[in-house]
């Protein structure tokens, strides 16, 4: 079994529902969920929030964050999880934000870093760093598939 087929299995036997919110990835997460049968039973949607003015519209970030912090950073993808969650009304929600590259963003941040994120409604947000290197789609795909890792992660925890 997947990675993703885990997750899909996971959340239909607990009756719950996921939320995504992906920068760098766009997508690329909900896809590897989409991908399994049954995945529309608890696979809210996706918040595909590229610019930093998507991040502020579509999901309520504070435009504070990312002045503070940038969007490559773990309050950015903390924020971005928590108003996943409070948008869809999900019960579990996950973000991603990063640079795939090949050119940074002016900060400190290096090409390759990626945060995710994973909240539980009623929980802590939970947020991790990655580095990986490669071409600009080796980076992304990199990054959805742990996206994936890491809900699976935060679900067996449960």
């Amino acid at each position: 079994m997947s990675d993703a087929e885990e997750v899909i299995s996971r959340l239909s036997a607990a009756s719950q529902t996921i939320a995504l919110a992906e920068s760098c990835t766009a997508g690329l997460a909900a896809d590897l969920l989409a991908q399994v049968p049954g995945a529309s039973r608890v696979f809210w949607g996706s918040y595909v929030s590229y610019t930093e003015a998507a991040k502020i519209a579509m999901l309520g970030l504070d435009e504070g964050i990312l002045r503070q912090y940038g969007a490559v950073s773990r309050e950015t993808a903390c924020a971005m999880a928590l108003g996943a969650l409070r948008q869809s009304r999900a019960d579990i929600a996950a973000a991603v934000t990063g640079l795939a590259g090949p050119e940074g963003d002016g900060t400190s941040a290096p090409v390759g870093t990626v945060w995710i994120a994973t909240v539980l409604r009623g929980r802590e947000v939970q947020a991790q760093a990655f580095q990986y290197t490669g071409s600009r789609q080796g980076v992304r795909r990199a990054a959805a598939e742990a996206v994936i890792k890491e809900l699976l992660r935060r679900l067996s925890c449960m």
